[in-house]
């Protein structure tokens, strides 16, 4: 049965134009018709003057790293988000989504982009290593290869044979690479905008003696790969670390992101902006992840409602976390706040210049990040940045889309997968308007506020009874 969504405002998130007074019609998974009439024998759902976006895309998450994903994905449909990219995989998850296992489902949200296993020093170690590791996950169906801890020296290696096989590479830029240099080797994509210091170093007047001294701290030594059980131990260190990495940044390095941050150049920024649009090197900036890092001592943290989705044991985790934080020197603290205003600062020089934006917000592992809610995080931290509400609205739909190279997400128009978010106002105007969800359409199923918000409340009880 075709549904028809009436009384609707339908938002090009492309121009920002908006068609007044229209009906959505779906039939089945897909959007057959904008149009100002009703066929007879339709659904309607009168949606009270909503304004209609595509689906909401989380481009950096890890939600397939829980023993249990549903209750993820469902807060994650809850809040709008119809789609998202694994940023972390493994050879039993390319097996299970070549056998089917991801399929379209109205239950979950679309699983757009999946890696195999992190590079790290445990299967690239050597270039021989890290050869061998990319094409292995090539021939498994992998869409990327994900850096997640590669050394400097190691790293062309990677990039040379993913150009060679031709999958795309990207992720955590190691600290003694310049941004200029692996943009211009074909790099895909960059995470938290960098991590660390990252592409800010290329904006330092000093860079050259920036990046000498990154080269020159001493990274720690991890046991040997061939060790017995140490994937297993590898796999518990880090997702330790994961929940907050800048606890583990040494004095030595802080005293570096000091004078980096000392000698930003807004020229600088500009020039590095320049060229990642000639190379079309895409950003993830994950802000709310680098504030949840650098504004860890932040008390507030502790007071979002949306704690109530999580389980006493995590939030017991993030407390012990945020303590952690609180207690470092307040030097270290003073950088760590001006390190996160210097990425906002950047964010808004690449928008600015048109580099590739994507809206991700690192969920799961990262403290204080909630499925669901964390990507709503985002939305206001690159609008505080300084980007319009029309540049977020592209960086969870758009240019997701154009991201993955598909042409059937991303807008509302006809032929267009069904996977819709209905707003009770205009979010051309205000970023606070993508809050404001009063309907959620994934996979042609329509629901309802009122559904939307009984699944996050059957969720917070269960953890409240948990």
């Amino acid at each position: 049965m075709t549904i028809a969504l009436t009384n609707t405002n339908v938002v090009d998130v492309k121009t920002g134009t908006v068609a007044r007074d229209v009906a959505v019609l779906i039939d089945g998974d897909r959007i057959a018709a904008i149009t100002t009439e009703v066929p007879a024998g339709a659904r309607s759902i009168d949606t009270g003057g909503a304004f209609v976006v595509p689906g909401y895309n989380d481009m950096h998450a890890h939600a397939l790293e829980l023993a249990d994903p549903s209750g993820a994905h469902e807060l994650m449909l809850a809040f709008g988000i119809t789609g998202y990219r694994q940023m972390s995989g493994s050879a039993a998850l390319l097996a299970k989504r070549q056998a089917g296992g991801f399929a379209e489902s109205a239950s979950a949200p679309s699983l757009l982009h999946l890696p195999g296993e992190l590079l790290t020093p445990l299967n690239a170690s050597t270039a021989a290593d890290v050869a061998a590791t990319i094409r292995a996950q090539h021939e498994q169906g992998a869409d990327f290869i994900k850096m997640g801890l590669v050394s400097g020296e190691i790293y062309p290696a990677a990039q040379a044979e993913a150009n060679r096989v031709g999958i795309p590479l990207g992720g955590h830029l190691p600290s003694t690479t310049m941004a200029e240099d692996a943009s211009n080797a074909g790099i895909r994509f960059i995470e938290h905008l960098g991590p660390g210091l990252g592409l800010l170093a290329s904006c330092a007047t000093n860079e050259d003696a920036i990046r000498a001294e990154l080269a020159a701290v001493k990274a720690p030594k991890l046991p040997s790969a061939k060790l017995p059980g140490m994937a297993k131990l590898f796999s518990i260190i880090l997702a330790r670390i994961v929940v907050n990495p800048q606890l583990m940044t040494s004095a030595e390095t802080v005293g570096i992101m000091r004078k980096a941050l000392d000698s930003y150049s807004d020229e600088r920024a500009e020039a590095l902006a320049a060229l990642l649009v000639a190379n079309e090197t895409w950003q993830c900036p994950t802000l709310i992840r680098e504030k949840t890092n650098e504004r860890g001592d932040d008390a507030g943290w502790a007071d979002d409602e949306n704690l109530r989705f999580m389980s006493p044991k995590t939030q017991k985790l993030w407390h012990k976390t945020a303590k952690r934080a609180s207690a470092l020197p307040e030097t270290t603290r003073s950088v760590f706040h001006d390190l996160y205003d210097a990425q906002k600062r950047l964010a808004l020089v690449l928008a600015n210049a048109s580099v590739p934006l994507l809206a991700g917000s690192d969920v799961t592992g990262a403290s204080w990040e909630i499925p669901g809610a964390s990507l709503h995080q985002e939305f206001d931290e690159l609008a505080a940045a300084g980007l319009s509400p029309l540049q977020v609205l592209q960086a969870t739909t758009s240019a997701p889309a154009r991201f993955v190279g598909r042409t059937d997400f991303g807008a509302v128009e006809v032929d267009a997968r069904a996977d819709l978010v209905l707003l009770g106002a205009d979010p051309t105007q205000n970023v606070s308007a993508l809050h404001a969800i009063v309907g959620v359409v994934r996979n042609g199923v329509h629901r309802s506020e009122a559904e939307l918000t009984a699944i996050k409340e059957r969720i917070a009880l269960t953890h409240a009874a948990g």
